[in-house]
């Protein structure tokens, strides 16, 4: 029995894939996209192998990266780079797990809120608690600031 695919291995799959077909776009975004895992591995005092949920943490953010720069783009009229920045962000997509729509996680937070509350933890003084709590049973099926804002609506 093998083990499964690692992300890492397979995103140096896929890019040796995109350089024999000619896809230029994919090409660079998924060298981008291993550059910056291999920058977080080197970062701090002493090299790490990246899991695969530090790797999709990684790709979250150079998402976020370029989901903020297409805005920019389409606000200053430079529609082909923000054309080129949504293209990226898809390639991204690709590696990062399904993301849980709002109605799952709203029903998550609802009962980790009614936990807190049966534990005497109510207000903003339970967010914290709740957040972590709902951050540990989605895991990366939701980000952060997805996961904050159902939390500050929910208390």
């Amino acid at each position: 029995m093998s083990q499964p695919e690692s992300l890492k291995n397979r995103m140096q799959n896929d890019l040796t894939a995109a350089m024999k077909a000619g896809d230029d776009l994919a090409k660079s975004t998924i060298r981008m996209m291993l550059a910056a895992v291999m920058n977080a591995e080197v970062a701090g005092k002493e090299a790490v192998t990246l899991s695969d949920e530090q790797v999709i943490g990684v790709l979250r953010s150079e998402s976020k990266k370029r989901l903020e720069s297409a805005e920019v783009f389409e606000q200053a009229g430079r529609t082909e780079l923000a054309v080129k920045e949504r293209g990226e962000i898809a390639i991204i997509e690709r590696y990062l797990p399904a993301a849980m729509d709002e109605a799952q996680l709203n029903a998550v937070v609802s009962e980790e809120v009614a936990k807190a509350a049966a534990n005497g933890q109510t207000g903003p003084k339970a967010m914290g608690v709740v957040i972590k709590a709902v951050k540990e049973r989605v895991g990366a099926g939701a980000d952060g600031a997805a996961i904050a804002a159902a939390v500050k609506s929910a208390l």
